[in-house]
């Protein structure tokens, strides 16, 4: 299918994030980090499953672990993953970058500090790794905000021009008459 024939269809119905699902060494090894560094309370999860995992939930989403011995390239034990904050990685609000610092070293657990800043904001980031090598981030992310590209599928507008191409116009043409429209409703 070509991406000019995807681009005419509406938006899945999404309502949220549900869960993320891994691939653990040890779900228990999991679950406890789970549990004791993020503050996730392990659930009850379906009887009919036939593998051996763990569901978790917290602040809104679910963390379904998958037990599976042998996962990754890396040796967590012998050979820590690199800390990489261009990972791959789960991301979560924090009150107080400096207090998930303290509480880190505390526990003796290895991260990497990274700062974004963007028109005098700024956001703290702490990068840091679970028993089988996946990145976890905290933030204060949402001293940021969140701000619209207009040509953007979530703005109402870009809707309709996706229609335009795929009825009158080409996906080219469409974008173009997003983009006049968009300048022409920008005010300094």
């Amino acid at each position: 299918m070509m991406i000019e024939e995807i681009s005419c269809f509406e938006a899945l119905p999404l309502l949220s994030l549900n869960h993320v699902s891994l691939l653990v060494r040890s779900v228990w090894t999991s679950v406890r980090f789970y549990e004791d560094i993020l503050g996730f309370c392990l659930i009850k999860r379906p009887s009919s499953f036939d593998f051996h995992g763990a569901w978790l939930f917290n602040y809104g989403i679910g963390i379904h672990l998958l037990e599976k011995e042998s996962i990754d390239e890396y040796d967590t034990v012998n050979e820590p993953r690199p800390i990489n904050p261009k990972d791959n990685h789960i991301s979560f609000q924090c009150t107080d970058v400096g207090l998930v610092k303290s509480r880190l070293e505390d526990m003796g657990i290895r991260y990497a500090t990274a700062v974004v800043e963007e028109g005098g904001i700024q956001v703290d980031q702490v990068f840091f790794h679970d028993p089988d090598g996946y990145m976890i981030e905290i933030c204060n992310c949402d001293n940021l905000p969140v701000v619209p590209i207009p040509s953007c599928s979530c703005n109402p507008n870009y809707r309709n021009y996706k229609k335009m191409a795929a009825n009158d116009y080409g996906v080219k043409e469409a974008v173009m008459v997003d983009l006049r429209m968009n300048m022409m409703n920008f005010s300094f």
